[in-house]
């Protein structure tokens, strides 16, 4: 077990962020702890990395209880936090240099983990660069390659990529799989579903302080009743073809505004199919289609009663 958490208790002016909070994190997942902001993610981590005390409850890292002076459980961790973390009077290289430094004392050894860095996240065109004249997504890439450097056997991310570009994230995030793939376990906390669908082995849905629900993917939606979500533009529905399509099976329940047909299912299958042979059956002329299929923000959703933040 590389994270192991019982009952973790963190208090904050009177105020409970973490609420008895259990985690297992194995070796060898990507594990994704997904939440809004507000959900307790930082303090979390925070707390794994003895950055600030609790108030209850157990952490063990590696099958060790978590003491913030063990040098040698901090070898072997990496962190990417939200704040950037560089030094202004370093350039790029010599930044990622000075942090796989710390860890990696042969000199050949760390000029190929630190060029393996700058590949990464594509920071080639920098290396001479200072801070100062980086944007603040150039920065954020920055702060990742000082994190991951040294290639350790745990890396944790806490929101890594605010103020990267999509496509840039991508790069990132394909790059985070191949370092996992050379034996890192990571954790990677994020509110942007879409990441955490992208490279997580398992997710954590965290709110108010704990995490609700833990799966993968496929396990998590299958926790819920909600199925997809078609969307039809149609100029004119008679009610009765409403009513029709209502008695159609798995429909949960439909609308129709502004010329846009909605109908939402409780799972099943060749829910399209059947509507389009219906809606065809009674000569219903359609325009664009759209068939949305349940994601994390609905399991988040009908857990909490509440949207993910996008």
């Amino acid at each position: 077990m590389i994270i192991q958490t019982k009952d973790l208790v963190k208090r904050y002016k009177g105020k409970i962020v973490l609420n008895h909070m259990n985690l297992e994190v194995n070796e060898g997942e990507i594990f994704g702890l997904l939440g809004p902001n507000g959900s307790g993610k930082t303090s979390f981590i925070n707390c794994l990395l003895g950055l600030t005390t609790y108030d209850g409850g157990q952490i063990k890292l590696f099958n060790r209880e978590m003491n913030r002076k063990d040098v040698e459980i901090k070898r072997q961790i990496g962190v990417v936090m939200q704040e950037i973390g560089v030094y202004e009077e370093l350039t790029v290289y010599e930044n990622i240099d000075y942090f796989c430094g710390l860890y990696v004392q042969d000199c050949n050894k760390r000029m190929e983990l630190v060029e393996e860095a700058i590949e990464l996240v594509k920071l080639q065109d920098y290396i001479g660069a200072y801070p100062k004249t980086l944007s603040g997504g150039l920065l954020r890439r920055l702060n990742i390659a000082c994190g991951i450097a040294h290639q350790p056997k745990l890396i944790i991310l806490d929101e890594p990529t605010l103020a990267i570009d999509v496509n840039m994230r991508h790069v990132i995030l394909e790059g985070l799989k191949k370092l996992n793939q050379k034996g890192s376990t990571i954790l990677y906390t994020s509110h942007y579903m879409e990441e955490i669908e992208m490279i997580c082995s398992q997710i954590g849905i965290m709110s108010q302080g704990k995490v609700i629900a833990r799966g993968s993917k496929e396990a998590l939606l299958g926790m819920i009743s909600a199925g997809e979500t078609i969307k039809i533009e149609i100029v004119e529905l008679p009610d009765e073809i409403k009513q029709g399509i209502r008695e159609l099976p798995h429909v949960e329940c439909i609308s129709y505004e502004g010329n846009i047909l909605e109908v939402k299912y409780r799972r099943g299958q060749n829910n399209l199919r059947l509507l389009l042979d219906y809606l065809d059956q009674e000569k219903i002329q359609l325009g664009n289609i759209e068939d949305k299929m349940p994601n994390l923000n609905d399991v988040f959703l009908e857990l909490t009663g509440r949207e993910l933040m996008r």
